[in-house]
This record gives C-alpha cells, sequence and structure tokens, in this order.
C-alpha cells in the first residue's frame, strides 16, 4: 500500500513540474509585444520597428535587480526571463532584459547577434575585466545597431545606435558616440549638469556630476548566453557586486526617469540645458507600494532594500 502512494505522489509530481514547463515553455511574441504597448506590424523588420519596441521596451519594463534582495535568483534561461518579465510584468538587469530582446529580434525575422561588454569601472578608471553586459547587434538595411534596452538610470539610451565611429548621436537622455580602438569599441555619453531641487540631497553619492560618461568596451564577437553564465552568478552572490551592494531599480518616463536605489528616490527630468533631480528617503514601509505605483512592479517575496557603499550613479 506504501509503494503504491509513493507511486501515486511521484505520478503527481512528474505531472506536476511537466505542466509547469509546459507552461513555461509557452512563448508568445503578441504577449510581449502587449506588454511594452506596441501596437505596429510585427512582421516587417525595419528599423523604424526596431526604434520603437526598443523606446517602448525600456519606458515600460524596469532595469531593476529587486529579485536577488527578494531571495530570489536570476537566471539566463529565456523561457523562465520571459515569464518573469512578460507574465509577472516584472523586470530585469542587463543580461535578462537583453536576452529577452534577442529573443524579440528573433521572433521578428532581425539579423542579430549576441555581444558581450565590459562595463568601466569609474572609481578604478578602467573596464572590468569580464563581459558583464549584454547588448545585442542588429543589422538592418546592410547597417549595424547596438541595441541595449538594459543599461537604466541616465545611461539608457532610447534608440539603437548606428555603429559607425565618432558620430554624435543625440536622443533625449544626452548625446552617444561610439569610438572604435581597433578591435574594441567604447560607448560614452554627454549629458547635461544636473540640478538638485532639495539641497539635502546636492551632495548624495547619486549624483553623478561628470558630463561625459564612458559606459562600456565591447568586440564584435559574437557570444551566446552561456558566455554570462559565470558572470552572472558571481554579480549575485559575491558580495562585492555592485549588484549585492545595492538595490537597483530604474524607468525611463516620456520626460526622463525615474529610480529608487536603496531608500531613495529619484524623479529626473530631461531640459534642454539641465536634469532637473528630485529626490527622498522612502520609509521602508513604503518601499513596495512605490514599486507598485512607479515601477508597476509586483513582488511575491519579501524585499530588503539595501545601499551600502559602491560606486553607482544616476
Amino acid at each position: 500500500m506504501g509503494e503504491m502512494q509513493n507511486t501515486n505522489s511521484e505520478t503527481r509530481d512528474f505531472h506536476f513540474h511537466f505542466l509547469l514547463k509546459l507552461q513555461v515553455d509557452i512563448m508568445d511574441l503578441k504577449d510581449y509585444l502587449n506588454r511594452i504597448g506596441f501596437t505596429g506590424q510585427y512582421d516587417k523588420a525595419n528599423l523604424d520597428s526596431l526604434f520603437a519596441i526598443h523606446k517602448l521596451h525600456v519606458m515600460n519594463i524596469p532595469f531593476e535587480n529587486v529579485s536577488i534582495h527578494c531571495g530570489e535568483k536570476n537566471t539566463m534561461d529565456v523561457h523562465i526571463i520571459y515569464d518573469k518579465i512578460v507574465k509577472s510584468n516584472r523586470g530585469g538587469w542587463c543580461c535578462e532584459n537583453n536576452l529577452l530582446f534577442s529573443w524579440v529580434l528573433k521572433e521578428m525575422g532581425y539579423k542579430f547577434t549576441i555581444l558581450g561588454a565590459k562595463v568601466f569601472n569609474s572609481l578604478e578608471k578602467e573596464f572590468l575585466p569580464t563581459d558583464s553586459h549584454l547588448i545585442n547587434l542588429v543589422e538592418v538595411d546592410g547597417k549595424p545597431y547596438i541595441a541595449d534596452v538594459s543599461f537604466g538610470v541616465s545611461y539608457q539610451m532610447w534608440h539603437p545606435l548606428e555603429l559607425i565611429p565618432g558620430k554624435d548621436q543625440p536622443q533625449p537622455p544626452g548625446v552617444f558616440r561610439l569610438v572604435n580602438d581597433g578591435e574594441k569599441w567604447i560607448l560614452e555619453k554627454t549629458g547635461r549638469k544636473q540640478m538638485v531641487q532639495d539641497k539635502a540631497f546636492a551632495n548624495s553619492s547619486l549624483i553623478d556630476k561628470r558630463l561625459t560618461k564612458i559606459m562600456y568596451s565591447f568586440t564584435l564577437t559574437p557570444c551566446d548566453a552561456d558566455h554570462f553564465l559565470e558572470t552572472s552568478e558571481y554579480l549575485q552572490t559575491n558580495p562585492d557586486s555592485l549588484f549585492m551592494l545595492k538595490s537597483i531599480c530604474s524607468l525611463q518616463t516620456p520626460t526622463g526617469f525615474r529610480a529608487l536605489i536603496g531608500w531613495t528616490y529619484s524623479e529626473v527630468t530631461f531640459k534642454e540645458d539641465a536634469d532637473l533631480v528630485n529626490m527622498k528617503e522612502i520609509p521602508e514601509s513604503e518601499i513596495e507600494a512605490l514599486l507598485k505605483e512607479k515601477f508597476n512592479l509586483v513582488l511575491v517575496h519579501k524585499f530588503t532594500p539595501k545601499n551600502n557603499k559602491a560606486n553607482y550613479c544616476i
């Protein structure tokens, strides 16, 4: 009798996990397009559509590392990422957002290549030694473009950048520029002064007073998702990782962007001569309500904000 009960239990477990996997494996492009609010033609892989989905992604899907401060784990499995971002209405960090975007590009018929990038450490004045950032190279009408829907805060590009050296490419967040140094490409951005409305935050470590910022470097060597497995594990387990030291959530808006770093909430408005910055501290009891109101995030597990000392600016 006991053996029969065990068999029935094992059968139920098998069916449960099979159905769960089946549910996760269903990925529908239309559901993603509904998630970002795209209403155009999705069967034409042209530049207009690429620009549209890129901007809508950054306006509707946050750049965030909230999962690792909720006791959850980020993966490089695009099915799980789809379920998190599309079905559960969450955001993600670069490997999640940009890997999902790779799938979108594939489904829409774009010719693309996944690339790895080394983020610039402004404190050490050097690029990190490993590829910790995932981006996409997209070819449209014979021209290559860099698509990156997940760098966040003031660094976030709204539209893909044409892969051409030394050309100023203005966008609402500032002027982006790609510099070619032999095999290596370097992305930099020139912005505006940040005018902090509340003087109590004028010297906040989150305020970046540099006008020109080096973002990352990359080569055109193709990668796949497995290339980032080790780095993804490091970023969410090593106590010295920026993403372990700080909880981060940011979302672009039609006039600028919003960011919650630790307990500090910022709303930034892009102006012609300066970026206006409104900052305030949020009581921990109000954090999850703010995430829902400002970022449309509803969390399942308890979130613990963190803002330990680390070099990170808006």
